[in-house]
């Protein structure tokens, strides 16, 4: 839950400095949200949280 919470988080802050950095338009960020929240409502919600989960676990493991 931390990291999906983290994760909404910090893609909200990269839409808010696209749309105010005019690299990205209202319209689209629109679309994009709307077919992220759809998207998580289809069969392929619990493909996407493992392949996230799989990368974070990933970075976790790098040992610095």
């Amino acid at each position: 839950m931390a990291i999906s919470l983290s994760v909404v988080l910090l893609l909200a802050i990269i839409l808010v400095v696209l749309l105010r950095g005019g690299s990205l338009k209202a319209g689209p960020a629109i679309v994009a949200v709307l077919f992220g929240f759809f998207l998580a409502s289809t069969g392929m919600a619990d493909d996407i949280q493992r392949f996230l989960n799989s990368i974070a676990a990933t970075i976790n493991s790098i040992s610095f």
